[in-house]
C-alpha cells in the first residue's frame, strides 16, 4: 500500500500545493472528482491517458487515509 501512496505528490508550486499524481499537473482532486461523476476506472484512464491504473489507486487511498482520522465529540 505504501507503493502507491508514494505515487502522490505535493509542491508548494505547483497546483497550490494540492496534492497530486506523481508530480505531473492531474491532482487527486480530478481524479475523485471523475469518479464521483459516475466514471469508470477505464474511463478516467482514456480521459487522462497520462494516468496509469495504480495512480487510481493511490488517489482513492490518498483519499482514504485523509478522512480517516478519529474525530472528538464536541
Amino acid at each position: 500500500m505504501e507503493a502507491f501512496i508514494s505515487r502522490i505528490t505535493t509542491n508548494p508550486r505547483q497546483c497550490g500545493g494540492r496534492p497530486c499524481i506523481r508530480g505531473m499537473r492531474i491532482r487527486v482532486a480530478d481524479v475523485l472528482q471523475l469518479f464521483a461523476a459516475g466514471l469508470s476506472a477505464e474511463q478516467v484512464l482514456a480521459e487522462m491517458p497520462d494516468l496509469e491504473a495504480a495512480d487510481l489507486q493511490a488517489a482513492l487511498q490518498y483519499a482514504a487515509r485523509q478522512i480517516d482520522y478519529p474525530r472528538l465529540a464536541a
